[in-house]
């Protein structure tokens, strides 16, 4: 089995740019690449996973998300590093599209893009990370059975509480993540 690092794209790979699919506006977090070498060089698979509200909403399209998927891929092989996937999730309950105005299972905090990317990369989920600048993303990690990191950035509002939402660790930014999995 592997273990893995799942990654949100948004505020914790990458500057949070609303609905953002323009290569032209990616910027890459502050110690991304010194995160991710260090994940890697641990032997974690490095998997995105992103929900993607903005194609429910009709803010985007698939085609588009693509397009920034692989330039984000590509600016990490640029870097030495190997991101051996990219999950998200287009569904909104509240969007305007109905193909994708869905509940679902992989919208997070729900667990369903990690439970897939288990089964694709048979990945042991009690060995790995899921690290997020929102606590829908530690719930969703928590929920996957993974340990969790909170990058406390400012990008949580909500703070809501419930049993899932209590990160592993709270750091304040990637280069503190990786010393927290480095160390343990």
């Amino acid at each position: 089995m592997n273990k893995a690092i799942f990654l949100d794209k948004d505020g914790t790979l990458i500057k949070d740019v609303p609905y953002n699919v323009d290569p032209n506006k990616v910027v890459l977090e502050a110690y991304a690449i010194e995160a991710l070498n260090v994940f890697q060089n641990k032997g974690y698979k490095l998997i995105i996973v992103s929900n993607q509200p903005g194609i429910a909403l009709s803010l985007f399209d698939i085609v588009s998300l693509d397009k920034l998927r692989r330039y984000i891929w590509n600016l990490l092989f640029e870097n030495n590093i190997n991101l051996n996937a990219f999950y998200y999730c287009p569904h909104y309950v509240s969007g305007n599209n109905p193909i994708y105005s869905i509940a679902c299972n992989c919208h997070k905090p729900m667990p369903g893009m990690l439970l897939q990317a288990a089964i694709d990369h048979q990945i042991d989920l009690a060995q790995s990370w899921m690290i997020g600048d929102i606590l829908n993303d530690v719930e969703a990690g928590a929920r996957a059975g993974c340990k969790t990191i909170h990058i406390d950035n400012g990008n949580e509002t909500e703070w809501l509480e419930g049993a899932f939402r209590v990160p592993t660790f709270t750091v304040g930014n990637l280069k503190e993540a990786a010393q927290v999995i480095d160390s343990n």
